[in-house]
């Protein structure tokens, strides 16, 4: 499997593009293989796999565990997908990137551990998928506000954004 690395501004974090194999009957992708991906950087072993669906127009995040990686691409439709660093003793604590990934590029990010994540939905019907170093613990998620000021994030909003009470 060919798979492209873009570069991000965090060097621990990665974008990938992999190779996508298309024809008359429609596309294959291999989402992941652990040995390929280990020699690309991403060394977690991934215990959990979440999967959401949301509308347009939804914010979810921004949440972090200081224990958790996180792996993570749009299986249908588009959003725009934010990480910030939040280690205290990094070189790029509370910088953050934004990233536009969707079922038509096929980017994958690879989020390391201490890094908060959200992202806005862009179209309807997305479907995003999670992969988690470690098991969700309500007991350990951490959230940094998605409007916080000290961090800055342009969210390119355009419309009203739809968030849970924990994320408002």
């Amino acid at each position: 499997m060919l798979i492209r690395t873009l570069e991000t501004i965090f060097p621990d974090a990665r974008l990938f593009a992999p190779e996508v194999y298309e024809d008359h009957r429609g596309q294959l992708m291999e989402a992941y293989d652990h040995d390929i991906y280990a020699a690309l950087g991403v060394k977690e072993t991934f215990v959990q796999d979440l999967v959401t669906w949301s509308e347009k127009h939804v914010l979810r995040g921004l949440h972090y565990d200081m224990r958790m990686a996180k792996f993570v691409q749009v299986l249908r439709g588009r959003v725009y997908d934010v990480i910030v660093d939040m280690r205290p003793e990094s070189e790029t604590y509370k910088k953050w990137q934004g990233f536009f990934l969707s079922s038509d590029n096929h980017y994958q990010l690879y989020i390391p551990k201490g890094f908060a994540h959200g992202f806005m939905t862009l179209t309807d019907a997305v479907v995003f998928h999670y992969k988690m170093s470690v098991h969700w613990s309500l007991e350990h998620e951490l959230r940094l506000n998605w409007r916080d000021p000290s961090v800055g994030i342009d969210w390119r909003v355009v419309g009203p954004v739809i968030a849970s009470e924990k994320d408002a």
